[in-house]
């Protein structure tokens, strides 16, 4: 996983999972909440998603939720997690205002 907790660009699957993660999941119900924000678009195997859970949970950024013992563990995000997915809000924005102004430029 290629995240950059340093101000870097998340991956659109990572900042994803994050979002989802703002009220507790298992992992069936991660890859639903992706595959329905995106309309399809991205749709995670088991594979990718669990490792990528594990990965953001070495991070400090998502944490096991509740009673997690069993096949359905479920996570939540963490302040840490809040904190990069906020940071990356503010950097998709900063990106999406300078594209409007240049593109809007071009085709006023």
């Amino acid at each position: 996983m290629r995240d950059n907790a340093k101000g870097g660009a998340l991956t659109e699957v990572t900042f994803y999972i994050l979002l989802s993660l703002f009220t507790s999941k298992h992992g069936y119900a991660i890859m639903q909440f992706i595959e329905e924000r995106t309309g399809g678009r991205l749709a995670l195997g088991a594979g990718t998603l669990y490792g990528a859970l594990n990965t953001l949970e070495e991070k400090g950024w998502i944490s096991l939720y509740g009673n997690s013992e069993g096949r359905k563990k479920e996570y939540l995000i963490t302040d840490l997690g809040r904190e990069i997915a906020t940071k990356e809000l503010a950097r998709l924005q900063e990106l999406t205002q300078t594209a409007v102004k240049i593109i809007g430029g071009i085709y006023e």
